[in-house]
């Protein structure tokens, strides 16, 4: 499985990304080693997630969110 995902970041700010394993990779963000837009942030929250079955769909997928305004990425997240 592939996922999308939005994090909230500490400064309110919020980040989107994907990976095949999102565990793992909320824990690489809080660690301060995943993007590098999320190092300074941290503490970061998972807000909202999309599992897909292949890369390419996924990939696709964060393409859009990340052209979402705020407020769109917002209503997504419920926040």
């Amino acid at each position: 499985m592939y996922y999308v995902y939005i994090l909230e970041c500490r400064d309110d700010t919020l980040y989107v990304g994907s990976t095949n394993d999102i565990k793992k990779r909320l824990e690489t963000h809080n660690a301060g080693k995943g993007a590098k837009y999320t190092r300074g942030r941290i503490p970061v929250i998972l807000r909202y997630s999309e599992s897909f079955s292949t890369k390419g769909e996924a990939l696709k997928r964060e393409a859009v969110l990340k052209r979402l305004s705020r407020k769109e990425k917002l209503l997504l997240t419920n926040k």
